[in-house]
């Protein structure tokens, strides 16, 4: 068993989450004169990093920006590999302070009010920290929402999808029916993929991208995509998954496939805080916090991102997290008026 390392100095700020709303939550502070401590378990922006490789956002660069430090890009809309070259350039020109590969395994407090932050690196190491505040920043794309069905554990079976190329010429289904599921077969036309996309579902998501629905609902009347709706998938086998219809008294039935993508969204993992004391609502999974500070319910701690919406992970993107570490900063600075460097 590795030996615990306590941290001899006290953190002024430790961010659990290098993200973008991460990111930005440093930067914020730095502008207060406070150097804090980032802690991600992947590499930096690694939610960004997940995104399927010829990804474009929704957004404008300019509202994707962190600390002031302009985001140009040649197309109207930036790719992933822009945002994650402008993510990068930020963190080192800034020379934030960031332990990557060393994952937050535990949040408490001490009766002196000081937070603990027990970590693990990869190659297995365990430290510890303390910090007067503590950010959590953390994203979702590590708890895939898992179908609960046979077969769903076999290797042709992915919660991520990255590029068309590998299912070139195969058969796949798509388990979904939201943007992600769309965004996957329209890049698998292109690779001459056999497409099935089953979806529980009665008619077409509301969510869908109003720019690629028309062109989305044309390749599927025209044949090009295979829709089943009102039906999900029961059984998954080496070369077939089994549908089943939601329409009481329909039989099931298989579908030939090669690879399944189950494109089933996130969950919010949410042990950290409540470990620390933090309240969180267990339907909705939001934390308890105020909206014009960031702080839970527990003194001194705060979070940033994607974490304040529970499970409508889709309320809060980049453009909107980002802010939330002013509000921190802010009310950090409020509290603790004369920061030292760490």
């Amino acid at each position: 068993m590795s030996e615990i390392t306590v941290q001899t100095s006290v953190e002024n700020v430790i961010i659990i989450g290098a993200g973008p709303c991460g990111l930005s939550a440093a930067l914020e502070l730095q502008s207060i004169g406070i150097e804090p401590l980032l802690i991600e378990k992947h590499a930096i922006v690694h939610s960004i990093y997940q995104y399927p490789t010829y990804m474009q956002f929704f957004s404008t660069a300019e509202v994707l920006e962190i600390g002031d430090v302009p985001f140009t890009s040649v197309n109207e809309k930036p790719n992933r590999r822009e945002a994650l070259q402008y993510y990068r350039d930020v963190a080192l020109r800034r020379e934030l302070r960031i332990r990557s590969y060393e994952e937050a395994v535990k949040l408490s407090r001490d009766e002196d009010g000081l937070f603990r932050v027990e970590t693990k690196d990869r190659f297995g190491a365990v430290r510890e920290y303390a910090a007067r505040f503590v950010v959590v920043s953390t994203g979702y794309f590590d708890h895939p929402n898992m179908l609960g069905i046979p077969g769903e554990q076999l290797p042709k079976v992915s919660h991520f999808f990255t590029e068309a190329h590998p299912y070139t010429g195969m058969k796949v289904t798509i388990i979904g029916g939201n943007n992600s599921a769309v965004d996957a077969a329209m890049e698998l036309l292109r690779v001459g993929a056999e497409i099935t996309i089953v979806y529980r579902g009665e008619t077409y998501s509301p969510s869908i991208k109003p720019w690629v629905r028309p062109l989305f609902e044309g390749m599927v009347n025209k044949g090009r995509i295979r829709m089943i709706f009102g039906a999900r998938v029961v059984q998954i086998a080496e070369q077939t998954v089994t549908v089943e219809p939601t329409h009481s008294g329909s039989e099931s039935y298989t579908v030939d496939n090669d690879f399944v993508l189950a494109l089933t969204g996130f969950r919010p993992e949410r042990t950290m805080l409540t470990e620390a004391g933090a309240i969180v609502d267990p339907e909705s999974t939001v934390p308890t916090f105020d909206p014009e500070t960031m702080e839970t319910n527990v003194s001194g701690l705060y979070i940033a991102g994607v974490i304040a919406a529970g499970r409508e992970a889709n309320e809060i993107f980049i453009e909107s997290g980002r802010h939330h570490g002013k509000l921190i900063a802010a009310h950090i600075n409020a509290n603790n008026p004369h920061p030292t460097n760490r």
